[in-house]
């Protein structure tokens, strides 16, 4: 029998680092999966404790959207070796009368350039809206409400109002993808 000739096992390439400015492991799984979907290369991520720099619960879209930019900022401050940094905001914002909830998402590069993008946003009954505007955080909420606990590093208010049909990590992914458009796109992105 003949054998195909062997490639050399000793090709490898350096896996590269991402960092999330974030210790919740729904954020790293779906910085993760997002990298490794949006890239053909290997990838290591990792979290820190990064400081967004704002309130516990965001309120509008440019507290979010800051909260996630300062993540990222952080993380590259405190992890200044890696590839890419990451930042994630969940954030809340009031329209007409009802609370939407959504999240920010900023890339980091070496080179810093930056990608961003803003997951789809969904509008939350008001028996949540209720409690967030009595001063809980969406995450306490929706733990008090549906008897959940730390609900935010699992499927969070996505999953428990959509019974599973899109988890937080699901939801938090195409944002991610969606903000490595210009890191996979480069010529266009200058």
């Amino acid at each position: 029998m003949i054998y195909p000739k062997r490639k050399n096992i000793k090709e490898e390439t350096r896996h590269r680092l991402v960092i999330v400015g974030s210790k919740n492991p729904v954020k790293i799984s779906c910085a993760d999966k997002a990298f490794h979907a949006a890239f053909d290369t290997a990838f290591i991520v990792e979290g820190v404790n990064a400081s967004s720099e704002i309130e516990d619960q965001p309120f509008g879209d440019e507290q979010t959207y800051l909260g996630a930019n300062n993540r990222a900022k952080n993380a590259k401050k405190i992890f200044p070796e890696a590839d890419f940094w990451v930042g994630i905001e969940g954030g809340i914002e009031e329209k007409e009368g009802e609370m939407s909830a959504f999240a920010w998402v900023v890339v980091l590069d070496r080179d810093d350039r930056m990608g961003k993008a803003k997951t789809a946003v969904f509008f939350l009954p008001s028996v949540i809206s209720d409690l967030v505007r009595g001063g809980l955080e969406l995450g306490a909420a929706n733990d008090r409400f549906f008897q959940e606990e730390n609900s935010k590093q699992g499927d969070g208010a996505v999953g428990l109002l959509t019974n599973g049909a899109i988890n937080r990590k699901e939801y938090y992914k195409q944002a991610v993808i969606l903000a490595l458009i210009p890191f996979l796109n480069e010529p266009l992105y200058p």
